[in-house]
């Protein structure tokens, strides 16, 4: 059964809108870890692009569709723009580190309702669609984090997946009992970025095993 959406012009200007201002928001979280690592402009531009449409990328790759920054270059070209204004603006950042993982966390909620629209759009059932929702939102960081060397968060123990997942869920199972798509957005994305946010500040975990592996 196809998710039914409400109104598929407004739909595609919501997720357009959205994709653009996630893209944006993991290009600046992109740079500031580019500006941690000491990179020159080349660097906070691959960082942000990468950071900024990975998830994406992923996701459509997954989905055989085409590739949305291949068909619209309005994405790359919002995380250029960025990368080129956070390599003056990211040295006068107090706290990089900090100021990234609010940008992260923003980012991910972002693009959990934004693969998850675009996965109801193309008729996925709902736990494909919610996981497309996830992969969307933690693929970028993940990229990100292994070309900068640093294990990603998603394989720290850190609630990182299944804010995105949660978040991905709500709008799925929302649209799909007719709720407008603005109330559901609202309702995703704000599950995912509350949750992660508590997270970060409580120092949450998901469960690690305990004992060490034997080889």
């Amino acid at each position: 059964m196809q998710i039914t959406l409400v109104d598929s012009a407004n739909l595609f200007r919501l997720v357009h809108f959205f994709d653009i201002l996630a893209a944006v928001v993991f290009a600046v979280s992109g740079a500031l870890v580019a500006s941690r690592k000491g990179m020159d402009v080349m660097g906070f531009m691959w960082f942000a692009v990468i950071t900024g449409v990975g998830g994406g990328t992923v996701r459509d790759l997954i989905l055989n569709v085409p590739v949305f920054w291949v068909q619209n270059p309005a994405h790359v070209s919002a995380c250029l723009v960025t990368a080129v204004v956070m390599h003056f603006v990211a040295p006068l950042v107090e706290s990089r580190y900090k100021t990234h993982l609010w940008f992260d966390a923003f980012g991910l909620a972002l693009f959990c309702i934004t693969g998850a629209l675009k996965a109801a759009e193309f008729g996925l059932s709902p736990v494909p669609a919610a996981l497309m929702g996830m992969v969307t939102g933690i693929g970028g960081g993940m990229i990100r984090d292994v070309l900068a060397g640093r294990v990603p968060a998603v394989f720290r123990g850190e609630l990182y997946a299944t804010p995105a997942l949660a978040g991905a869920a709500i709008v799925v199972v929302g649209d799909r009992l007719g709720f407008p798509i603005g109330v559901v957005a609202v309702l995703g994305g704000g599950t995912c970025l509350v949750w992660r946010l508590l997270a970060m500040w409580r120092h949450w975990q998901a469960p690690m095993p305990t004992g060490s592996a034997s080889v």
